[in-house]
């Protein structure tokens, strides 16, 4: 029986032609790495999401090391017409971790192709396959001497730069916009041919890591968020270590204080003053790193304002908490400072706060060092705030003008609030637009509560589109609502480059909504 050989099997192929499929990827790649029983799959199945697993259940899990094997992986599945679901560390827990949009879907694990192929120390750049993770690099770097910064996201030691760029995340440096400061990708597409984008398809090209747009149409975009091909080497530029680093937090003790955050650090980003990707993080996106909600209530529904109120009076917190840094020579940091302090100081309600007078402060401590391309996992306290393992971000963009930024922190509350659920958010302000990331928080051991957080980000995917805020991130479940809130021309586009690259639809069906 299929339940006893395989805990799924992809959508339309029978056992039989399943089997001669496995057969054929264990002599490209040896029996250890097909992956097929329950005990084996069982890391990639678990989500956080507030569906059941099993409706996104793999079938098999192969585990290639070279190009050649994926080339050889990607014939078998066009001639069986098998699905494979590519991840690279598998670690993109806020937006479905490891699991493949469809149940059934064979996963293509690339993360023992990890080596590390180049960081050029005076160019600043890396060439890095897709299993390298930032603790990895960032270790290369410091036992190499080579006065290099990443910009990593928020699960920096365990996610890697490959995955999280193609996915178009985000880090906290002035490099914080990822795909921004990739450069060259090598790619194999579903016929098994390579190609190797930007300057990298000139022969002998050694400018493949340094000139994004080589000539003719630019190509890297389409394989970000897509599933046109395999991405099996990445290039991206890195920051020149500066020699002055000057965090800070800037902290507001209202709601409605978040226009004037907002209108007072739009210039200062636009003009470049703050280079980084600066953060405006709600009172509960800090509190799980120095409180516990259960301290605070343990009632039914949403926790209170009056509850939110008590936990920034004791815990040195505002509101909101702007946290940015200055980078540069003393001269352009002190210039920069005066600037900053001025521009925050003259609304009267903002407490400037620096590593002076917050040594110790765990949080204060997580930002600043992410800020500089830190590894640690400190933000993900937030899983423990509510218990029970339910998470799902909801990420929808704002132009970063104060009242749209007041107008979606206000509709968001409203929406959880509904649901019983709390309003955990951040604003991480880019030059022109800010990504507002929430996390939707629940227990997933609660029936009541997965079926909350379900209802709750359908409506809030609902309303936010009707009202022009579009979502530039999202998990398996939701991918295909998302697709569409981007309209039928843009998906007919999809399609037809969907069936240009990958005409049998071996290639991660679903992802983005591509099929």
């Amino acid at each position: 029986m299929m339940a006893e050989k395989y805990i799924a099997l992809p959508k339309g192929i029978s056992e039989n032609t399943f089997d001669a499929a496995i057969t054929a990827f264990r002599n490209v790649l040896g029996d250890s790495a097909v992956l097929v029983s329950a005990k084996q799959l069982a890391p990639y199945i678990k989500t956080m999401m507030p569906v059941p697993d099993a409706d996104y259940t793999l079938s098999a899990a192969l585990l290639a090391t070279t190009v050649e094997q994926i080339q050889k992986i990607l014939a078998i599945c066009n001639q069986y017409k098998v699905p494979i679901w590519t991840i690279s560390t598998g670690k993109n827990l806020g937006y479905g971790s490891a699991a493949p949009a469809e149940r059934g879907q064979v996963v293509l694990d690339l993360k023992r192709m990890n080596k590390i192929l180049e960081v050029d120390k005076d160019l600043a750049y890396a060439l890095v396959e897709p299993g390298v993770t930032y603790k990895q690099l960032h270790d290369y770097i410091a036992e190499h001497n080579l006065g290099l910064w990443l910009s990593v996201p928020a699960p920096s030691a365990i996610a890697g730069p490959t995955g999280n760029t193609l996915d178009r995340g985000v880090g906290y440096t002035p490099y914080g916009e990822h795909f921004m400061f990739a450069c060259g990708m090598e790619v194999v597409l579903a016929n098994g041919e390579v190609l190797r984008t930007g300057m990298g398809s000139l022969p002998s090209s050694n400018t493949w890591q340094v000139f994004k747009w080589g000539y003719g149409p630019y190509l890297d975009g389409i394989f970000t968020q897509s599933n046109y091909g395999i991405v099996t080497k990445l290039g991206f530029w890195l920051m020149p270590a500066p020699p002055v680093y000057k965090p800070f937090t800037v902290q507001y003790q209202n709601e409605d204080d978040i226009v004037d955050i907002v209108e007072t650090i739009r210039p200062l980003r636009i003009g470049n003053v703050i280079p980084n990707a600066a953060v405006i993080a709600h009172a509960l996106y800090d509190a799980p790193t120095k409180a516990k909600r259960s301290d605070y209530f343990t009632g039914a529904g949403a926790i209170p304002d009056a509850a939110v109120r008590k936990i920034t009076k004791d815990h040195n917190l505002g509101i909101w908490n702007v946290y940015a840094a200055l980078y540069g020579t003393q001269e352009q940091v002190d210039v920069n400072w005066k600037i900053v302090t001025q521009a925050f100081g003259r609304s009267g309600r903002a407490t400037i706060l620096t590593e002076k007078e917050l040594a110790g402060d765990p949080t204060f401590n997580y930002r600043a060092e992410i800020m500089r391309g830190g590894m640690n996992l400190v933000e993900f306290a937030l899983y423990n705030w509510r218990g029970g393992g339910g998470s799902m971000w909801f990420a929808p963009v704002s132009q970063a003008r104060g009242s749209e930024t007041l107008k979606q922190m206000s509709l968001t509350k409203q929406i959880l609030g509904k649901y019983g659920l709390d309003y955990s958010g951040e604003f991480i302000v880019g030059m022109r637009d800010m990504h507002h990331i929430v996390d939707v928080l629940y227990d997933k051991t609660n029936p009541e509560q997965v079926k909350a957080a379900y209802q709750c980000f359908d409506e809030l995917l609902t309303v936010f589109s009707e009202k022009g805020y579009g979502t530039y991130r999202v998990n398996p479940a939701f991918m295909d609502k998302v697709a569409h809130t981007y309209g039928p021309v843009q998906r007919n586009v999809h399609k037809m480059l969907k069936n240009a690259l990958d005409p049998n639809g071996i290639l991660a069906p679903g992802k983005s909504g591509i099929r």
